[in-house]
């Protein structure tokens, strides 16, 4: 029997005869595993990033997604204006740009 002859063969059997639906079914079974393991914990982080640019203050130390440290002056609407050591030179940078905070503490 020729190659051509046994593929034809092949493609002309039935097509659910004595298989398995799993492999179908197997990408459905994954969208839940994939929203628990990578959705969910990003959703949770921008929550996170959300509450702590609503709760930031003037006087607290933070430091820019550029790695830029400075203590908070003044804010505005989306902009927050932080002094930057040794000179105390006066930088605006963008609300969102704000990648950590830390209270200074009061001695």
């Amino acid at each position: 029997m020729s190659v051509t002859m046994s593929f034809a063969m092949f493609v002309a059997a039935p097509a659910g005869a004595g298989g398995s639906s799993l492999p179908m079914l197997l990408p459905l079974l994954l969208i839940p595993v994939l929203y628990l393991v990578m959705i969910r914990p990003q959703q949770k982080r921008q929550k996170q990033w959300q509450a702590m640019l609503g709760s930031i203050k003037a006087g607290d130390r933070v430091t820019t997604s550029g790695g830029i440290r400075g203590i908070i002056l003044t804010i505005k609407d989306d902009v927050i204006v932080i002094r930057v050591a040794p000179d105390n030179i006066k930088m605006e940078v963008a609300k969102n740009a704000i990648a950590s905070v830390t209270t200074q503490d009061v001695p």
